[in-house]
């Protein structure tokens, strides 16, 4: 098939913007891209599908979520830190049942879908959210993911641990032990890796500094390199991380994740909000992602991420909403507009994060973050047809005569009209295909009151309700 009349974002290597432009499909790859006429004669048996006024590019790629927090938006909103995650966001998650567990990411993944995201990094999944039926639930959502098992051991309390307060606050449903952690992390592994044509992988998500011994760390990066996974882990989030990885080993958080095994190609670092001009050089030298969560970071108040600096250097930076409760919506096209004005403020620079290297930190920067590069995050022949059309024929995108401008200032994941994974439409017309959007939503709603009810958590707004 091939969609035809409409503005092409290509992500190429020439990064071309291509008007009455056109992408031809066969099977699950693009094999033609280029003005419609010339599509039209490359491939004249083929269906042709119009998208006049419509913009098509690359899918999203969200580098950092938590599947499980969907159903905990606005329950612990405008709070302290402490409160926001030891007397609520905790409490609720540490007495998840695995039915909550895929509820939440069914509802994740159909808000992804719906604005625009065809691929992600889930960060951290614990044993209770139940990963086979997470992993069944993204398999049909035919959505291309990372899902990344939780692996953690506790370590003994102590001063400098205390610091680390973000990381430190535990709730007893989440616990886990490390070599059961480890072991299951390993079977869901053997068992989900390469799933769904390869749709599937899977990595490891250790817990963040604090919540796992330097031993611990060590072992997972040599059965990373041995089994070729990934690690996406939390660092330098907020600004006590470096208070502890100072106070207990006497190094910065880069340092010390140096010293782990947690820098290089396979490893993926979410937030990295607290580095220094050194610790970011040795990011680019060790060829390690970052992911940044603008929203997430803000809203927590835990500082602004030196991206400008980081992409400077070589950095590579892919894009991430996060999760539920730090940030409310898992809709990557609005996150790109706030990563492209936040540092034009902080720098008073309104040159410095122009909204091409932000298109590219939510495409082909994703892609390489999650090793998939050659395969996806650009509209190129050979790559996977993985794609999404924007209807472009709305006030508030009219007029639109820098198309890059007006998806990252002016557009949002509601004016997603199509999404395409390998070749096959998932969304049409603004609606999943693959999912039960009623029953997901309707789900979702009835697990979230019940765990609100024996939890005792409940919403926190400051005006009456009646």
């Amino acid at each position: 098939m091939i969609f035809e009349k409409a503005t092409v974002i290509t992500v190429d290597a020439q990064r071309r913007i291509i008007l009455d432009g056109a992408v031809a499909i066969q099977g699950d790859r693009i094999v033609g891209v280029g003005k419609t006429e010339e599509m039209r004669k490359q491939f004249p048996a083929e269906e042709r599908i119009e998208a006049t006024g419509k913009l098509i590019m690359p899918g999203l790629i969200n580098t950092h979520v938590h599947l499980a927090q969907a159903m905990l938006r606005c329950c612990a909103d405008d709070l302290p830190q402490l409160q926001r995650l030891g007397q609520r966001i905790l409490v609720l998650q540490g007495n998840y049942t695995v039915e909550d567990g895929r509820a939440s990411a069914a509802l994740c993944l159909l808000e992804m879908l719906r604005s625009g995201t065809t691929a992600f990094v889930e960060s951290m999944i614990a044993s209770r959210y139940g990963f086979d039926g997470i992993a069944e639930v993204v398999r049909a959502s035919g959505m291309r993911a990372v899902l990344s098992k939780t692996v953690m051991d506790r370590p003994s309390p102590g001063r400098a641990a205390a610091l680390n307060i973000m990381y430190n606050i535990m709730h007893s449903g989440l616990e886990e032990d490390r070599q059961a952690s480890l072991a299951e992390a390993l079977a869901m592994h053997d068992k989900w890796d390469g799933v769904g044509g390869g749709r599937i992988k899977v990595w490891f998500g250790p817990r963040p500094l604090g919540g796992c011994t330097p031993g611990l760390y060590q072992e997972i990066s040599k059965i990373a390199a041995k089994r070729g996974l990934g690690i996406t882990v939390h660092l330098a989030e907020v600004k006590t991380n470096v208070e502890y990885t100072k106070s207990e080993f006497g190094l910065l958080p880069v340092e010390f994740a140096e010293s782990v095994g947690l820098l290089g190609p396979n490893c993926l670092l979410a937030h990295a909000v607290w580095l220094t001009e050194a610790e970011i050089v040795t990011l680019a030298r060790m060829g390690t992602h970052v992911v940044h969560c603008p929203s997430s970071n803000m809203k927590g108040g835990h500082g602004f991420a030196p991206i400008p600096a980081m992409l400077q250097q070589g950095v590579n930076v892919g894009l991430g909403t996060d999760g539920g409760h730090c940030n409310n919506t898992y809709d990557l096209v609005r996150e790109m507009k706030l990563a492209a004005v936040i540092h034009n403020g902080i720098t008073l620079d309104p040159t410095v994060m122009p909204a091409e290297q932000v298109v590219e930190m939510a495409t082909i920067n994703g892609a390489k973050a999650m090793g998939l590069d050659s395969e996806i995050g650009s509209l190129e022949v050979g790559k996977k047809a993985d794609l999404v059309i924007i209807d472009m024929d709305k006030p508030h995108l009219t007029p639109c005569p820098n198309p890059v401008s007006g998806l990252v200032y002016s557009a949002c994941g509601g004016d997603v009209d199509t999404v395409l994974i390998d070749g096959k439409v998932v969304v049409k017309d603004g609606h999943v295909l693959t999912l039960d959007e009623e029953e997901v939503l309707a789900e979702a709603r009835r697990r979230a009151q019940a765990l609100l009810a024996r939890t005792g958590v409940q919403p926190c707004s400051r005006w009456p309700t009646l």
